[in-house]
């Protein structure tokens, strides 16, 4: 693999910089306080925002949200190189990003779903007004989705659902639950769970918020009591839903905000160029130097793996070893970016943003508390780890 954009991709990288600067929200930038690589101050989770929306639908219009799928679904057949360019330049500039439904639910159904699946689902996914939430995580099962108990048993045309989910990122703004169940309760879980879409207002569901660290409503519980669901809905074959779960995780990871790393980064350089402590500019201080070098390092690096998962995709190869060490090694560095830049800024950068007196909006705060969530959302730390042991480098479990 070579490391180095060619000048096509240069050109293509120009490009999206141009759509993302030009069709931005007015002002979301100075607005966000997302911590790159976490969960739980996303602010289009606060509350659907007519604007952000109408940002999706153009990126929809425009094709940005299908680039890499194929032409013949209504894609326009870029790499995922290039699609992983402009990921890398919506979160740079901290702009509403691509979501579930484009990440995760259409190249699902695109591999594994039915014809009808996709003439249903993939035009109205390519709008761009069309959100799901995951459905997988429950209180009894996080990192061991195996461990679900939600159960879906059939009746006539339809499934009937019961049981809980917590931790639903954005179930309360979005449309439909992108959803696995027990449907064979028989045999292993991994054998006997179903992947299904369902629609949020299906009667039986309710949606409870969940108030984060933060302050922020970014999560909820959300409740299941006898709520019908079509068969139809059923993406791939019954009780191999585990499956599909697990391919897609691999098209998760190139959802990772990489480019809100270096653009933290940058401001924090520039804070630390501009200001002044005990005389002396912070810039010249031997050990803030040494921190920040060794952060721009570490950028670096999850660059490269960010860029390498990318390239194996484009390649038809499957990173599930690579977006494994990905995943681990960005949501890492988001704990150690916020670590860093909390002692750089000192006493004053623990001040929450509402307050005049904090450094950077009080963005640190904020990312201090927030990156906790960066090593359990999506698959805990000592998960990764597990994968990469015992699949990358063939260790035993025990």
């Amino acid at each position: 693999m070579d490391f180095q954009l060619s000048e096509t991709e240069k050109a293509f990288q120009q490009k999206a910089e141009q759509f993302v600067l030009s069709a931005m929200p007015p002002g979301y930038t100075d607005r966000c306080l997302y911590w790159p690589g976490a969960y739980g101050a996303i602010l289009e989770f606060e509350e659907r925002d007519p604007a952000i929306d109408r940002f999706r639908e153009r990126m929809g219009e425009e094709g940005w949200l299908t680039m890499a799928w194929p032409k013949e679904l209504g894609g326009g057949g870029h790499s995922f190189i290039e699609q992983a360019i402009f990921a890398e330049r919506l979160s740079y500039h901290r702009a509403p990003g691509t979501d579930i439904s484009t990440l995760i639910a259409a190249p699902t159904i695109m591999r594994f779903g039915s014809e009808e699946q996709k003439k249903e689902w993939i035009p109205r996914i390519i709008k761009g007004n069309l959100r799901f939430w995951l459905a997988y995580s429950e209180p009894n099962a996080g990192s061991d989705l195996a461990a679900i108990q939600t159960t879906a048993v059939e009746d006539g045309d339809d499934l009937i659902v019961n049981g809980q989910k917590i931790w639903s990122s954005g179930a309360h703004i979005a449309d439909y639950a992108w959803m696995v169940a027990r449907t064979d309760m028989k045999v292993p879980s991994h054998k006997g769970t179903t992947l299904f879409i369902v629609d949020n207002k299906t009667p039986g569901i309710t949606i409870r918020p969940l108030i984060n660290i933060v302050g922020f409503h970014s999560f909820n519980e959300v409740f299941f009591d006898n709520v019908r669901v079509p068969k139809k809905n059923i993406v791939g074959e019954k009780n191999l839903g585990f499956l599909y779960l697990m391919v897609a995780l691999d098209y998760e990871r190139l959802a990772i905000a990489i480019g809100g790393f270096r653009r933290q980064f940058d401001e924090l350089v520039k804070y630390v160029k501009g200001t002044t402590r005990n005389g002396e500019p912070l810039s010249a201080n031997p050990s803030v130097r040494r921190k920040l070098a060794d952060l721009a390092i570490d950028i670096e690096v999850a660059y490269n793996f960010f860029f390498k998962t990318a390239w194996m995709m484009d390649n038809n190869q499957m990173p599930n070893i690579e977006a494994s060490v990905l995943k681990l090694f960005a949501t890492q560095l988001s704990r150690k970016l916020a670590s860093v830049g909390t002692e750089i800024l000192g006493i004053y950068g623990q001040l929450e943003h509402d307050s005049k007196y904090a450094p950077m909006r009080g963005q640190y705060s904020v990312g201090y508390l927030d990156s906790i969530s960066a090593v359990i959302g999506a698959g805990t730390s000592e998960i990764q780890r597990n994968i990469i042991a015992q699949r990358g480098l063939g260790l035993p479990r025990k």
